[in-house]
């Protein structure tokens, strides 16, 4: 059974643990040195009911998590934000993706977002795939944005529009 809930302070070290195993084996992120716990509160406190964290949770262990943040600083951005989603590998392909995707589109629309945009690396069909899933369209390609494991990368910008 997955369960998602809104994450707390206490989430932090597993979601620290998620996103660093993610920056250090794929291009899911274009971190690539691991961040500290310390640094993840602090982007924690950056989100709120608006811009929402969530967690799942299997067994009452926390396997993955969703963000919306802030598209950008500037007030004429404050309807849209960027997702970000991430599971442990060993979790990959059991549904808990799909889930927290869903809650997370779910939460920005109860939240009054009108967009939601995804940056995703080529060669992440998994990851486009889920997008289209709930509603995302690819809005457009931006070439050799991204460097990472001695290449460049091409990232597929895609967007959801609430209704």
């Amino acid at each position: 059974m997955i369960s998602v809930r809104y994450a707390t302070e206490n989430d932090l070290t597993a979601v620290t643990e998620i996103y660093n195993e993610a920056i250090l084996t794929t291009t899911a992120t274009f971190d690539t040195e691991p961040v500290t716990e310390a640094q993840q509160r602090l982007w924690l406190a950056e989100h709120d009911a608006r811009y929402p964290v969530l967690v799942a949770e299997r067994d009452g262990i926390v396997v993955g998590w969703a963000s919306l943040s802030r598209w950008s600083g500037r007030c004429g951005y404050a309807d849209t934000a960027e997702i970000s989603l991430y599971v442990k590998s060993e979790q990959h392909g059991n549904g808990i993706g799909k889930k927290l995707i869903v809650e997370i589109i779910q939460a920005g629309q109860e939240a009054g977002l009108h967009s939601v945009l995804a940056r995703i690396a080529e060669g992440n069909e998994i990851s486009v795939h889920l997008h289209h899933t709930v509603g995302f369209e690819l809005v457009g390609v931006i070439r050799e944005v991204g460097h990472k494991f001695d290449r460049w990368l091409d990232v597929h910008l895609m967007q959801k529009i609430y209704p």
